[in-house]
């Protein structure tokens, strides 16, 4: 006779909200309130070596067996027991390819009209290069002709997809305005044309949101972020013109005049802030963006630069940006459980992937369903990769490498990163940024190790925040469910904190 099958719990991390305890499960993504059943089997089959259910099942009354056997057989299900033996590391489950895309983040020009101290594309964590293999320079701004290409190659390559997404992106990206309602334009008619819904997004500082481009940006209903850090003493401390003048002042009346005329068709515009040492507290930055200058949401990055920078986060500081966050997260609950939003956006995207249960083999779409075009049509993962050879995934013209693509998908593949399969946060990280990591590690495929903590602590607090909706007010969570709030689709020129 074969001796029964042993279970033993899988990977799981425990949190209590208002003394009420859950359990998220790694393998599955799963969140479970945890009751005294639960928490029994959970007990009974922590250790490595695993016990048989039937012997268990035989210790309890007859009239418990039932409700055990149940809440034995939901727990293996959603991957929180597993048999002894059966493998602990994600399995590499790998798209279907070709992969359709969804998203193109057209670099539309690589000038800037600032110049900001710790932008990314100038400084030591610059990746593309702005000569060709040739030697000969790159063209610094985006012809029409190659972004209406790029808008064609985009519906081409996203068959299936009924609706997909452009996102135009800089430098600044209203230098070029006239490229971007070139392509939106065509994007439109040609979105008709086939019966397919496009749509649009950027990313700017502010400064060029004329009366003509407000009125644009509100007619094609564009999901717009802004780059700003919050009040004039942070904003012009690192966002200036190459003079040294500050561009608070010239860009608040702007933001202003378009939310006031954006605000009718209801797509949020968001705030980006770049989180620097010395800076005002986020609480502080959070709540001078939305009640005086009036912006829907927030969204908070921590700078990314060499540590000898004066501006550079140390722990300490990233300590204090989790105090911060955890205060947020305060309001924001407080908000939910009173029916109503919060524009913490951080915590809002980490919620809705909780609630969907996103288990993300990859970090994010780069080189899957999102990538990027440079001024000159060449694909690369995404607008930070584009130009910089190495990442290169084909052109607008010849089409994706697919067996490139695909090598790269493989080795980023979060089976492969042994030092994430024992993290119980790995499904809403998957290892980090594949930027930040080729800028720290000089390999995309390695996870950000420098994060781990960090993340951990965060994904802790969403949790526990989620719970707190779930037994507050329930039916609060239909806000995060696919479908309920039209996705905006914005490329953001840092990782946000996830």
């Amino acid at each position: 006779m074969e001796p029964a099958m042993k279970f033993h719990t899988t990977l799981f991390h425990r949190f209590d909200s208002d003394g009420v305890p859950f359990a998220y499960v790694t393998p599955t993504a799963a969140v479970v309130q945890l009751d005294d059943v639960t928490s029994e089997i959970i007990e009974n089959f922590s250790s490595a070596e695993g016990a048989e259910p039937g012997p268990w099942l035989e210790t309890l009354d007859e009239e418990r067996q039932p409700q055990a056997r149940e809440a034995f057989d939901e727990l293996a299900a959603m991957g929180m027991l597993r048999p002894v033996g059966a493998p602990a590391a994600p399995p590499e489950q790998k798209p279907p390819m070709p992969y359709p895309l969804a998203t193109l983040v057209l670099n539309v020009t690589n000038k800037c009209n600032l110049s900001c101290t710790y932008c990314y594309e100038y400084g030591e964590d610059r990746v593309s290069n702005q000569k060709k293999p040739d030697g000969t320079p790159r063209l610094p701004m985006m012809t029409s002709e190659t972004a209406c290409k790029s808008v064609d190659f985009l519906l081409k390559s996203s068959e299936g997809r009924n609706g997909v997404s452009i996102t135009f992106f800089g430098g600044e990206t209203l230098l070029n305005f006239g490229t971007i309602r070139d392509a939106t334009e065509h994007a439109v008619r040609r979105g008709r044309e086939l019966g397919r819904f496009v749509a649009f997004s950027l990313t700017t500082n502010a400064t060029m949101l004329t009366d003509e481009v407000i009125d644009f940006l509100v007619e094609h209903k564009f999901g717009v972020n802004i780059s700003i850090d919050g009040n004039k003493g942070d904003q012009d401390r690192h966002r200036t013109f190459s003079s040294g003048r500050g561009s608070y002042d010239i860009i608040v009346p702007r933001v202003r005049k378009f939310l006031e005329k954006n605000r009718p068709q209801g797509r949020p515009v968001g705030a980006r802030v770049t989180l620097t040492a010395g800076m005002a507290s986020v609480q502080e930055t959070f709540q001078h963006l939305i009640d005086e200058i009036g912006f829907d949401s927030v969204g908070f990055a921590p700078v990314t630069s060499a540590e000898d920078r004066e501006y550079a986060l140390g722990e300490g500081h990233m300590g204090k940006i989790l105090a911060d966050f955890e205060t947020l997260a305060g309001q924001y609950v407080e908000a939910a459980l009173a029916g109503e939003r919060h524009g913490f956006s951080n915590l809002h995207d980490l919620i809705q992937e909780i609630h969907q249960g996103i288990n993300k083999a990859h970090p994010c779409g780069a080189g899957l369903g999102l990538m990027g075009v440079s001024t000159e049509g060449e694909l690369g993962l995404c607008h930070r990769f584009v130009e910089s050879g190495e990442q290169g995934l084909g052109n607008i013209e010849d089409g994706i490498d697919e067996e490139k693509r695909g090598e790269f998908l493989q080795s980023t593949h979060i089976s492969r990163k042994v030092a994430c399969h024992q993290c119980f946060a790995r499904p809403h990280c998957s290892g980090g940024c594949y930027h930040e990591a080729y800028v720290r590690y000089k390999d995309p495929a390695a996870p950000n190790l420098h994060y781990c903590d960090w993340i951990r602590a965060w994904t802790d607090l969403g949790l526990r925040s989620y719970a707190a909706i779930s037994l507050g007010n329930p039916e609060f969570l239909r806000n995060y469910e696919s479908g309920s709030v039209p996705p905006v689709p914005v490329i953001e020129k840092d990782e946000v904190i996830r």
